[in-house]
């Protein structure tokens, strides 16, 4: 009984992590983009943190903890603070208007459900039940990023796609080796530091994060 009611949180913070997604999708400003991933990053943490209480898997603790200071604490701090000094807090313009996008968004959920249900089938952990919302995230972060044109967002949907990637392989095999999750966590912190480097370097050479920009330079 106990099990079942820890598995409705996590069905609940699954579903809370699809409407982050839809929210991230809609969003068109930089701040309030950097906010839902925040938001997105603490669900992960409440879920990872929940699945390890419910099963006894400890190493969990650690990738909870993880996510913790890394998604919710130092990665929106370090984007707020880029944003501030590259004073880029405007409205963000989707390539796809936001109506189309949303019903792209309703297709490739009803897409990842239908995807993952045998998958669903053969796994044996306690939150198989929500491999089709990760999966379902995972192409929601990947949408998001490929309808922005700003630098910004484009990195945020790659973070959105990493937090999702890391709540399939929970739903799936209750997460990844701890060796394996720190070192993807030092790549990820590496990547985002670089990122930090190159929205300054561009906006140098734009004056703008808008990555159309760059095409600029195939006509030279």
């Amino acid at each position: 009984m106990t099990l079942t009611y820890h598995l409705q949180i996590v069905n609940l913070l699954a579903a809370l992590l699809l409407l982050i997604s839809f929210a991230m999708l809609s969003q068109r400003r930089i701040a309030g983009l950097i906010t839902l991933f925040a938001w997105q990053g603490a669900a992960l943490t409440a879920s990872t943190a929940l699945v390890a209480w419910s099963t006894g898997q400890h190493h969990l603790y650690y990738s909870a903890a993880l996510t913790l200071v890394l998604k919710v604490i130092g990665m929106p701090w370090f984007f707020f603070r880029i944003v501030k000094k590259l004073d880029m807090d405007r409205d963000v313009e989707p390539m796809i208007n936001i109506p189309t996008t949303m019903l792209i968004g309703i297709v490739l959920v009803i897409f990842s459900f239908n995807l993952a249900l045998p998958i669903s089938e053969l796994s044996g952990t306690v939150m198989r039940s929500t491999l089709g919302i990760a999966l379902a995230c995972v192409l929601l972060a990947f949408l998001m990023m490929i309808t922005r044109s700003k630098a910004i967002p484009q990195v945020i949907g790659f973070l959105a796609i990493e937090n999702s990637l890391f709540f399939a392989a929970t739903s799936a095999t209750y997460g990844m080796p701890l060796v394996v999750e720190l070192g993807v966590a030092l790549d990820v912190m590496v990547g985002v530091f670089v990122m930090g480097i190159f929205f300054f370097q561009i906006r140098e050479t734009f004056d703008s994060l808008d990555l159309k920009h760059m095409e600029k330079l195939k006509e030279k």
